[in-house]
């Protein structure tokens, strides 16, 4: 996706996740986050916000010596995280996307932020949404490009986790969207974009499929076919926590 689209993206689900949390109150439990209070996911999605946006501000090139803020009390948590999404949003919408900051990755620049930011807080609405029993689902466009980000970044493997140990077809099925990842010889995976056929294939809604991938559905949400072990696996192996 394009900067413009990530960033109203991330103003629309940032909006909606503070609403989410209000109408859900602190003390409400997360299902999709198991343990964590309604406070305590506001206060996460309010501490990666000004991680990033400190990065990209700063022009960081690396993430040691960040201090984190001070969590606030639950009363003031909402209007702690709200201030915070408008800081980002104006940080990440007045940085040059090609500017060299720190990212994890081999991608280092604001552009990866912008979208990191957007797909984290698309997620992170969706588990507000559910923590409210309100409908948890992503924006389509936006959530095929969170497959894409997860493919693309979050592939590597949890300790003692067993490969897929075959090649899996991703298909959306409700907007543009196809990969197929092959599994190398060196324990890596090469993705694709390209309809192919794979060992197995996981086909559903874009949202239903990212959520998916993030462990926030069932694997019964979306459809599987072909080798359903090799789905179980590859859906198992990424190190999510």
């Amino acid at each position: 996706m394009e900067r413009e689209p990530l960033l109203t993206a991330l103003a629309r689900d940032g909006a909606t996740f503070a609403e989410a949390c209000e109408a859900a109150g602190p003390d409400a439990a997360v299902p999709a986050c198991p343990g964590w209070s309604v406070a305590d996911l506001m206060w996460h999605l309010a501490e990666v916000h000004h991680f990033w946006r400190t990065v990209v501000a700063e022009q960081r090139d690396t993430w040691e010596g960040h201090e984190p803020p001070s969590r606030p009390s639950d009363a003031e948590l909402s209007a702690f995280y709200r201030a915070g999404l408008a800081a980002t949003i104006a940080v990440l919408s007045g940085a040059p996307f090609d500017q060299d900051n720190w990212t994890w990755t081999s991608d280092h620049s604001a552009g990866w932020v912008v979208r990191r930011m957007a797909q984290e807080t698309a997620v992170h609405c969706s588990d507000a949404l559910q923590a409210a029993g309100r409908d948890p689902a992503i924006e389509a466009e936006l959530a095929s490009d969170g497959i894409d980000e997860f493919l693309q970044y979050f592939l590597e493997g949890r300790d003692g986790a067993e490969p897929a140990g075959g090649s899996v077809h991703l298909h959306c099925t409700d907007v543009a969207g196809e990969w197929t990842v092959r599994p190398q010889p060196d324990g890596t995976n090469a993705v694709a974009r390209e309809h192919a056929k794979g060992d197995c294939a996981l086909r559903g809604a874009a949202s239903d499929l990212l959520l998916v991938l993030w462990r926030r559905l069932p694997v019964a949400a979306i459809d599987v076919v072909g080798d359903g072990e090799v789905a179980a696996r590859f859906l198992a192996f990424p190190a999510l926590e």
